[in-house]
């Protein structure tokens, strides 16, 4: 039996996709344990593109059992359209995927509201995906969040919608100028979700706590990345949840002392969607990596902010998720470089910074200190084993361990699934 977390280690959009999914085909059940829609999973599979929103990876490994947990919250709509689209592919999902009767459910009020306060705080607007997140978060800690063991009975349902969205709708008519909501349509509306939901629904806790018992090998996902960790991000641009590995047990209902291991996954240069500091940041102009890594989101397509590794974020990562292992990915988009720049540190009014601070002020007026790396100048793509790669991707990899102190023992270089050097 062994628990293994895998979690971003910086802003999210590290490659998670790929790594669980090669990590699934040695695990019985993949679960994911929070977050939303607003996060993409990429697979790519002969040459195929797989982009998963709500339902984890491991899906693609066709032994693996996926569970959604009660730290999800779930757009019914979404979650049904990436079933609709992974059956058309020939992918059997049902007896496959179990989802938490205790996750909370993204009502259509929540999107609206999303997009209505990104729209009225255009100036400190947070980036949010208008997918509904934030606000379905809200509600649950509000404790007037709709689960999916609400909508089992239609009466319970109805009570708490009318409640709810009597609220909303003053929120959205009086702050927003936003139409009002048909309470009756979103019952019904849902509850034909409810229908189509019921053979995927279960008490995941129960249903994972009972398969460690028959010790089954379990892989625990996380969407997002360290950084944006509703308590350890750069707050308030962040997520609503827990994306770090302490999140792991709430958002699946396991104790702590089940977990074996942290995987972090970590590319090989770092990258941020939406607003919020960066302090490597360097412009597209400057480097092409964002043409060269095709960095755009797999949930919005929305370019990424692109930047030197930063191991200060690295080692920040390392110690709030307990990672003992890194999985690094595109190493291949850096072949053509002449020459890599590592941050080890920053400056700010004249000191030296090794650890990650919490002031947004000083993230904002830092400065990344630098050491200098030779490149390779040659193509990795075709390498599965490290003793294969050129001498200086060799030594830069090296050299992040050396920095985290923490082993790369994952490479990916490109974004098939045969482009991986296990070590």
């Amino acid at each position: 039996m062994s628990v293994k977390v895998v979690v971003g280690s910086q802003w999210g959009d590290e490659g998670k996709g790929k790594i669980i999914d090669l990590l699934s085909e040695k695990a019985d059940i993949v679960a994911r344990y929070q977050g939303g829609a607003n996060a993409g999973h990429t697979v790519v599979i002969e040459g195929e593109k797989y982009v998963l929103h709500l339902i984890p990876s491991g899906i693609l490994q066709k032994d693996t059992l996926c569970v959604i947990g009660n730290g999800v919250v779930i757009d019914p709509m979404a979650l049904m359209a990436e079933i609709k689209l992974l059956e058309s592919k020939g992918i059997e999902v049902n007896g496959r995927l179990f989802i938490s009767h205790r996750a909370h459910v993204i009502m259509p009020y929540h999107k609206l509201l999303d997009e209505a306060k990104e729209s009225k705080d255009a100036e400190k607007k947070i980036g949010t995906t208008g997918r509904g997140i934030g606000p379905a978060y809200v509600d649950k800690i509000n404790r007037m969040g709709v689960r999916i063991v609400d909508l089992l009975d239609r009466k319970t349902f109805s009570e708490k919608l009318h409640r709810n969205i009597e609220e909303k709708n003053e929120i959205l008519k009086k702050i927003y100028g936003a139409s009002e909501l048909d309470v009756e349509q979103i019952v019904s509306e849902y509850q034909e979700f409810d229908k189509k939901m019921d053979p995927y629904i279960k008490d995941v806790s129960v249903f994972i706590n009972e398969s460690l018992e028959k010790n089954k090998n379990i892989l625990l996902e996380g969407a997002q990345g360290t950084l944006l960790d509703i308590d350890f991000g750069t707050y308030p641009y962040v997520t609503s949840s827990n994306p770090t590995s302490g999140g792991a047990c709430a958002g699946i209902g396991i104790g702590p002392t089940r977990i074996n291991s942290v995987m972090g996954v970590i590319k090989a240069y770092t990258t941020r969607v939406g607003m919020g500091p960066f302090p490597t940041e360097i412009s597209d102009d400057e480097l092409n990596l964002r043409e060269l890594g095709d960095e755009f989101g797999a949930t919005t397509g929305r370019p990424r902010r692109c930047g030197w590794f930063d191991a200060v974020i690295a080692n920040y990562a390392v110690r709030v998720n307990g990672i003992d292992a890194f999985a690094l990915t595109k190493l291949d988009v850096l072949d053509t470089f002449e020459e890599l720049k590592v941050c080890i540190a920053y400056k700010y009014q004249g000191k030296t910074i090794t650890h990650f601070p919490s002031e947004i002020r000083i993230l904002n007026e830092c400065e990344p200190v630098y050491e200098t790396l030779p490149g390779w100048k040659q193509s990795t793509t075709t390498i599965r084993q490290f003793k294969d790669l050129p001498t200086n991707a060799k030594k830069y990899v090296e050299q992040i361990e050396k920095l985290t102190g923490t082993p790369a023992k994952i490479v990916s270089v490109g974004s098939g699934r045969e482009q991986t050097i296990i070590r």
